[in-house]
């Protein structure tokens, strides 16, 4: 965050002399630019770059995933008081699976654990471990404390049922 920080104000310096060459450019033209012209100029600067890095942020980051790690939902968003996200929604959070650290229940490797990262800008990642059943098309919450011995403790899951078609679903018990 520190160096969105700084980048930000790079940006704004950037811009801000830019408009001194434009009030250097036109004082040699005999006109005189207004005084506000330079703090607009900051102004846009930093709004520009913010915008860009509202944007950019869902690929920066799912660039940044390990190898077998799939992003199975993203939520795209609108605000009143970011008017340019009526024009393209921007994406706020989006959820990922770990299936390539996936592990499967010895009795029935139809029930796989799975990690699900939760991402949202500006937030730290979140983790939640997951018990699949993909005959059954439901889910648990798992914690190490129902582990015992690497075998999973399926009698203190709580289990949902979740719909055939859900990406979570789908994309672990493909």
């Amino acid at each position: 965050m520190i160096y969105e920080f700084i980048a930000t104000l790079a940006a704004a310096f950037g811009m801000a002399g830019m408009a001194l060459i434009v009030t250097h450019l036109a004082k040699l033209a005999g006109f005189r630019a207004p005084k506000w012209l330079i703090p607009l100029f900051a102004a846009v600067g930093i709004f520009a770059f913010q915008i860009h890095q509202e944007y950019y942020w869902y690929n920066q980051e799912v660039n940044k995933l390990p190898e077998g790690v799939e992003v199975i939902k993203k939520i795209e968003d609108t605000a009143w008081y970011r008017p340019w996200s009526y024009l393209k929604p921007q994406t706020v959070r989006f959820m990922a699976v770990d299936i390539g650290q996936a592990k499967w229940y010895k009795e029935n490797p139809e029930i796989k654990l799975v990690n699900l990262y939760l991402f949202s800008r500006r937030m730290s990642v979140k983790r939640i471990a997951q018990l699949i059943d993909c005959t059954e098309h439901a889910r648990a919450d798992y914690s190490s404390a129902q582990a015992t011995n690497a075998i999973f403790d399926l009698t203190a899951a709580q289990w949902r049922k979740v719909a055939a078609d859900d990406p979570l679903l789908l994309t672990v018990c493909q």
